[in-house]
């Protein structure tokens, strides 16, 4: 039997975890922006330094690698003990390392610093989604809200990249440091009353958790690095592709990226209202299938149509995303730090491993050639969700984060 800690219950305890997850949901957007800014460089280190496709899509890759491993050893280490501080911590690491990208004149430091603000990314996921989690109670709809946060920083992050880089140039992008600096501040308060909503709770013990269902959690994994390839792939390229396809100039690539993001927006909120009316793997299962067809229109539709497909696959792809984080911790209940670092680090970070592979087919052929193999990766997430159930109804009361050791929960 393991001792845990219960919300408080009242107005004042709903109220105290709706703060709570707006303050991570925006913290979350605060670290995401460095996510996205990855991409939203690439076009100003191809015009500024003249990389090629396969040298810009070099970067994706080594960033992509640091967090593949970074992520669920962080994991497996807030596994063992909780650690807060990491929210903060990591907020401003993955802040600095997008700030001096743009200062090392060479390529090898230009993959550094990526790596650096990769690797503050990295820290951060496995330890926020398991506050999520706890903060908000085991609510669908509050994951959604927390990752909603992540994905209005990815759209923010072109329009800041612009906004810096596109005026000043490459030798600006220590302002891109400001996020950093508000997140880790209003991450403290987080931090803070999260801590008091603990101390208030009272003690309760609970049953040993769940078995470990690792088959299903495999399957879940490969299914999250299919929709990766996909969605890493168009973050890359799909400014490039827009431009190529519409004859647009720096802000139709840039109001491309800011779709994809919003379009993520939509899909993340919409994914934790429909989880809560259906069980999660059906809600999943749909929105791969109907996303095969978003992907197609988006590489053969022409004119605005193509923003309509752009909007519509980013939205197919982020319904599943807090539904699949949930999922994942509920199919790994004895390791939930693991499974958040696996899923949100490195199944995600592997699409990072084929952008080379589209950016060389792309300089060997076209661009709408190289994106024509996305169509298939959302067909592939589809059938291996056929092959999964929803995990059993947790028989136990979720907990609220500790001060030490972390609980075991579902």
């Amino acid at each position: 039997m393991s001792e845990v800690r219960q919300p408080p219950r009242g107005d004042d305890g709903r109220g105290a975890k709706s703060k709570a997850i707006t303050l991570l949901s925006i913290g979350h957007a605060c670290v995401d922006v460095y996510q996205g800014a990855v991409a939203a460089l690439v076009p100003y280190f191809v015009a500024e330094r003249s990389y090629t496709y396969a040298a810009v899509s070099g970067i994706v890759l080594a960033a992509s690698l640091l967090s593949s491993v970074a992520q669920p050893l962080f994991g497996m280490a807030t596994d063992r003990r909780a650690m807060p501080w990491l929210l903060p911590v990591s907020t401003l690491v993955a802040g600095s390392g997008i700030a001096l990208s743009g200062l090392g004149g060479s390529y090898a430091l230009t993959l550094l610093f990526m790596g650096i603000g990769r690797i503050g990314v990295a820290a951060y996921h496995p330890e926020s989604a398991r506050v999520a989690r706890a903060a908000g109670g085991g609510s669908h709809t509050a994951m959604g809200w927390f990752s909603l946060g992540g994905n209005l920083g990815f759209a923010l992050a072109p329009v800041l990249v612009a906004g810096v880089v596109g005026i000043g140039g490459l030798g600006l992008t220590p302002l891109l440091a400001l996020p950093a600096l508000v997140g880790s501040l209003l991450t403290l308060p987080v931090l803070r009353g999260l801590e008091r909503m603990t101390s208030a709770a009272p003690r309760t013990t609970t049953a040993a958790a769940a078995p470990d269902d690792v088959a299903s959690f495999v399957k879940l994994a490969l299914a999250v690095v299919c929709r990766s390839i996909v969605f890493v792939g168009l973050s890359t390229f799909i400014a490039f592709y827009v431009r190529e396809r519409t004859g647009g100039g720096a802000a139709a690539e840039t109001a491309a990226l800011v779709v994809l993001y919003l379009g993520g927006a939509v899909g993340t909120v919409l994914g934790g209202a429909l989880a809560e009316r259906r069980d999660r793997v059906t809600v999943v299962r749909r929105s791969y299938l109907l996303t095969v067809g978003a992907v197609a229109g988006l590489v053969f539709l022409p004119g605005p149509a193509l923003y309509v497909c752009v909007a519509l696959t980013s939205a197919g792809l982020y319904v599943p995303f807090s539904l699949q984080v949930t999922l994942a911790q509920d199919y790994l209940p004895g390791r939930v730090g693991t499974a958040s670092g696996i899923t949100l680090g490195l199944t995600i970070s592997v699409g990072g491993l084929f952008s080379p592979l589209i950016g060389r087919l792309a300089d060997a052929t076209s661009l709408q050639t190289a994106l024509i193999p996305l169509i298939a990766m959302p067909a592939l997430s589809w059938l291996l969700f056929r092959t999964l159930a929803e995990p059993a109804p947790p028989n136990a009361p979720r907990p609220v984060i500790g001060g030490g050791r972390a609980s075991r929960r579902r």
